[in-house]
């Protein structure tokens, strides 16, 4: 999944995700709607001004109180002590932008960003990194480094309005000292597969990554809220319809200029890890209680975005749909090279099918989902920086499965629309559809070839109509007629990549949105 390489930096080391100030702010206004108990926030004024000597150490000194909360609240054990550094917005602002520039996900996320605008997600004319370059800037915030082992807390923002935040951050702590989260959070392969062996390999791994992140901010979701909730008694636990309430109130981004101008894509995969994670894991609390909740989870994580979004699933160890792909190197490695690989998930189908179609056709569809793949393939003859980063040097497949041939259909319609939005001298060649469940289509950037099989829809976008329709036969050949079977670490869905470089940076102020103008995230 494209999107889910966003989340994880190539070492895990630090987490900062801008779309937490969008969660914070929804939280602290969500419980006091819910307790009536929570302060009011301070005006954004108060907080701009630098923290006096006195602030500081009692912000310091509260760290220690508030993992003590944070490991009672989780039953995750207290192994030592955890460092803390205050630091500046210069500081953050510095250190985002280094980390950005060597962070290995952010590379995959800017090699997978041509993908992303293959298939429609992002506009052609949109740049990714500096958009995201803005989004985090805007967002600053403390953060939580597994890599040194400390966390980092903001000199201009009072003591009060961080400790929330501190006990989000410090579940990343106990979750690090538990299991090490630079390396349980990092399994998925970085690099290009030039085989079919190596296919199916990403095919099994990569959205691992995007599942365990859910997890890690699911949890600290789950601690922030229980935090702020102290006054009244209650936790996330006592109140199961809190988090669905929760989440309707994230859906409003007027309080962060930059996540308003996001695209759709870049708004559901940045707040994916805070929201679903939040779902699993209060499902999870409900269900089996805090044991298996945090320590189980991190011992067992999911292996799929499909069973952070269907915890019941997750529970009852139910398969997960995976598709494998066949040897399709012979026919596509004379003219193109390997350049990027992974699974459509549920949530990528929901995301491309409200695009394309409106939030209730999303809705409705996503579920339908059975099992997705892309492969997509740059033509050699692009050789210049230009051609290189050119929808028009990429040739996309797209093959999905669904639970009933009707599902399939819609998603064939609503795909289908969209090819004009996308490409230019758009022409529908009816003399060469096949059948009725046949499209070809000629295009500024090749042909376009969709076509229903059954249960099943295939997209060939930039290769040749005999190439395609080869590469479609090819895979359709190979794939079982039972119940899809279960991966063993399920792949990275295009949209949660952007979650996982984010992920990568570091953590939040809790009422971040509408008290200041810098945020944080996480």
């Amino acid at each position: 999944m494209l999107l889910g390489r966003l989340w994880a930096g190539s070492e895990g080391s630090t987490k900062m995700i801008a779309a937490f100030a969008l969660w914070s702010t929804s939280f602290a206004y969500a419980a006091q709607t819910a307790t009536q108990s929570v302060p009011q926030p301070a005006s954004p004024a108060a907080s701009q001004q630098p923290m006096t000597k006195q602030q500081a150490k009692e912000l310091f000194r509260s760290v220690d109180e508030i993992l003590n909360f944070v490991s009672s609240d989780t039953k995750l054990p207290i192994e030592h002590t955890v460092k803390r550094k205050l630091i500046s917005r210069d500081q953050v602002n510095r250190y985002l932008k280094e980390k950005f520039d060597e962070d290995e996900g952010a590379k995959r996320m800017e090699r997978s960003e041509v993908v992303l605008k293959k298939f429609g997600m992002l506009d052609r004319d949109f740049h990714l990194r500096p958009f995201l370059l803005s989004l985090l800037t805007e967002q600053v915030a403390g953060f939580y480094d597994n890599k040194t082992k400390t966390v980092n807390l903001l000199d201009w923002i009072e003591p009060d309005e961080q400790k929330p935040v501190l006990a989000h951050e410090l579940t990343h702590a106990l979750q690090d000292q538990r299991i090490n989260l630079t390396s349980w959070s990092d399994v998925s392969l970085a690099n290009t597969s030039y085989n079919v062996q190596e296919d199916n390999h990403h095919l099994q791994v990569d959205e691992a990554d995007t599942a365990r992140t859910a997890v890690a901010e699911g949890q600290a979701m789950a601690v922030f809220i229980d935090y702020t909730l102290r006054p009244s008694g209650k936790t996330i636990a006592d109140a199961p319809d809190l988090a669905d309430k929760l989440k309707d109130q994230v859906t409003d981004t007027g309080g962060s200029p930059v996540m308003a101008r996001a695209p759709l894509l870049l708004q559901e995969s940045l707040l994916f890890p805070y929201g679903e994670g939040l779902s699993f894991e209060q499902a999870i609390l409900v269900k089996a209680g805090k044991e298996a909740a945090f320590s189980g989870v991190l011992a067992n994580p999911p292996s799929s975005s499909f069973e952070i979004m269907n915890p019941q699933a997750y529970m009852a160890h139910a398969p997960v749909p995976v598709i494998r792909l066949p040897d399709i190197h012979p026919l596509l490695d004379p003219e193109y090279a390997p350049y990027d690989i992974g699974v459509m998930g549920e949530l990528d189908v929901r995301i491309l099918a409200e695009l394309f179609g409106g939030r209730e056709i999303g809705t409705a569809l996503a579920p339908e989902w059975n099992g997705g793949v892309y492969y997509a393939a740059q033509r050699k003859s692009a050789v210049t920086a230009a051609e290189k980063e050119s929808t028009a040097s990429i040739g996309l497949l797209y093959y999905s499965r669904w639970k009933n041939a009707d599902s399939a259909s819609s998603f064939l319609r609503i795909y289908a629309a969209q090819i004009p939005r996308k490409y230019s001298n758009v022409v529908e060649r009816k003399k060469d559809e096949a059948s009725e469940t046949e499209l070809v289509y000629s295009t500024n950037e090749g042909d376009v070839l969709i076509s229903r099989l059954g249960d099943a829809v295939f997209v060939g976008e930039g290769f040749n109509l005999a190439l395609a329709r080869k590469l479609r036969d090819t895979i359709a050949s190979m794939q079982p007629q039972g119940p899809m079977q279960q991966a063993d670490m399920p792949v990275t869905e295009p949209a949660l990549s952007m979650s996982r470089v984010l992920a990568s940076f570091g953590a939040v102020s809790e009422s971040s949105l509408q008290r200041y103008t810098s945020r944080g995230a996480k």
